[in-house]
C-alpha cells in the first residue's frame, strides 16, 4: 500500500469514526432532553464527516456500493430519526409510567393488562376490525365499479374520473365536519318531511356507525378508482378482441381475462384499503367524536360506540393525559397492522400465483 493510501485510509477512518461519535453524542444529548444548543450543529456535521469518510475510503472494489450508501444515507437517516427510533422509544415508554415528559420507574407489563382490562378499549378493537371488513369490501367494489365505468366509451369519461377524485382531495377533519351538517341538518329535514319524525342518523349508535362507513367510502373510492383505472388500461386489447370474437360476453371477459389479468393490481388497492381503514382517525373524530352509546359490553356501559382503534389511543395519550398507556396501545396497533397485512399480502400474492 503506497504512503498515499495509507494516509488516506487514516484520515477516513479518523473521519468516519468522529462522525459516527457525534451522531450518537448529538441524539443523545436530544433524547436525553438536554437543553445543549451545540446538538443540531453537532449532528448535521457528524452526518457530513462521516459521509466524507465513506466517500474517501480507499477502496475500488465496493467503491460504487460506497457512492450508493451515500446518496441513500439521507433518506435512512430521516427513516431512522423519524420512524426507526421513535418506534423503539414507544417500545420502551410502553413498560414504563411515562407522563409525555418523564418516567420515574418500570411498570413491566401493566400498561398492557390494563388497557385488556378496559371494555372501551377491547369495543374499539373490535370495532376497528368490523370497519376494516366493511371498507375492504365496499371501497373496493365501488371503486373497481368506478373504473369499469371510466375505462368504457362513455363521452366525459375524464370529467367523470376527476370527479370521482375530488372527495379524496378534502381533508378529513374538513370532510368530517361537511358530512356532520349534512346529516344532522340536510338529512333531518328530509326525514321530517317524509316520516314526519326528527331523526339524525348520528344520533343512534348502529347508524352514526354506518355514516362512518359511508363517508369513508365516498372520501376513498375515488382513490382507489385511479389505481384501478391504470390496472385495466394495461390489458392488452389483442386478447379482448380475441375474447370477442370468440364469443365472450361483457361478464366472462371481466371474470377470465381483466380480473386475472390485474391480479396485481387488486393487491395493492387490498393492500391500501386495509391500512388505511385502520388508521382511520380525522372522519371519525370530525364526524362523531367517538360517542354512542352501548348498553352492555363486557359488564359495563359505554360512551364511545364510534370510537375506533386510533382515536381511542389519542383520547387515551392526550384527552386522558395517560401517555405511556397510550403508547402501550399504539405498540399493539403497530403490531396488529403489521400480521394483519403481512397476512393479507401472502394470501393476495398466492391468489395472483393461482389466477
Amino acid at each position: 500500500m503506497s504512503e498515499n493510501s495509507a494516509s488516506r485510509k487514516m484520515l477516513s477512518l479518523v473521519l468516519l469514526a468522529a462522525g459516527a461519535a457525534g451522531m450518537v453524542i448529538a441524539l443523545i444529548l436530544d433524547f436525553s432532553g438536554s437543553g445543549n444548543t451545540m446538538r443540531g450543529p453537532l449532528l448535521i456535521i457528524g452526518a457530513i464527516a462521516f459521509l466524507v469518510g465513506l466517500y474517501l475510503f480507499p477502496t475500488v472494489e465496493h467503491h460504487r456500493s460506497i457512492i450508493n450508501f451515500i446518496f441513500l444515507f439521507p433518506l435512512l437517516f430521516t427513516f431512522a430519526v423519524t420512524v426507526i427510533i421513535p418506534l423503539l422509544l414507544g417500545i420502551f415508554y410502553s413498560f414504563t409510567d411515562w407522563n409525555g415528559i418523564k418516567f420515574s420507574g418500570f411498570i413491566g407489563f401493566s400498561n398492557y393488562t390494563t388497557m385488556f382490562k378496559d371494555p372501551a378499549f377491547v369495543w374499539s378493537v373490535l370495532l376497528t376490525f368490523l370497519f376494516v371488513i366493511f371498507n375492504m369490501v365496499l371501497v373496493n367494489l365501488v371503486g373497481f365499479s368506478l373504473a369499469l365505468l371510466c375505462t368504457s366509451k362513455l363521452k366525459g369519461v375524464n370529467f367523470l374520473r376527476a370527479s370521482y377524485f375530488l372527495p379524496n382531495l378534502i381533508g378529513g377533519i374538513v370532510l368530517g365536519y361537511i358530512w356532520q351538517f349534512v346529516f344532522n341538518n340536510v338529512f333531518v329535514q328530509i326525514t321530517t318531511a317524509v316520516s314526519g319524525h326528527q331523526n339524525s342518523i348520528l344520533a343512534n349508535t348502529k347508524t352514526a356507525f354506518m355514516a362512518i362507513i359511508v363517508v369513508y367510502v365516498w372520501q376513498y373510492a375515488g382513490y382507489i378508482m385511479l389505481i384501478y383505472v391504470t390496472g385495466l388500461t394495461t390489458v392488452p386489447k389483442d386478447v379482448l378482441e380475441a375474447s370477442q370474437i370468440d364469443g365472450a360476453n361483457a361478464w366472462t371477459t371481466l371474470m377470465k381475462i381483466k380480473i386475472p389479468m390485474i391480479a396485481s393490481t387488486i393487491t395493492i388497492c387490498t393492500f391500501l384499503t386495509l391500512t388505511s381503514a385502520f388508521k382511520q382517525f380525522d372522519v371519525n373524530m370530525a364526524l362523531t367524536n367517538g360517542t354512542g352509546s352501548v348498553a352492555d359490553f363486557m359488564g359495563s356501559y359505554l360512551t364511545n360506540g364510534t370510537q375506533m382503534l386510533a382515536l381511542n389511543i389519542y383520547n387515551t395519550a392526550i384527552s386522558k393525559n395517560s401517555y405511556a398507556l397510550g403508547q402501550a396501545k399504539a405498540v399493539l396497533f403497530f403490531i396488529i397492522l403489521a400480521c394483519v397485512s403481512i397476512i393479507q399480502v401472502r394470501i393476495s400474492n398466492k391468489k395472483e400465483v393461482e389466477m
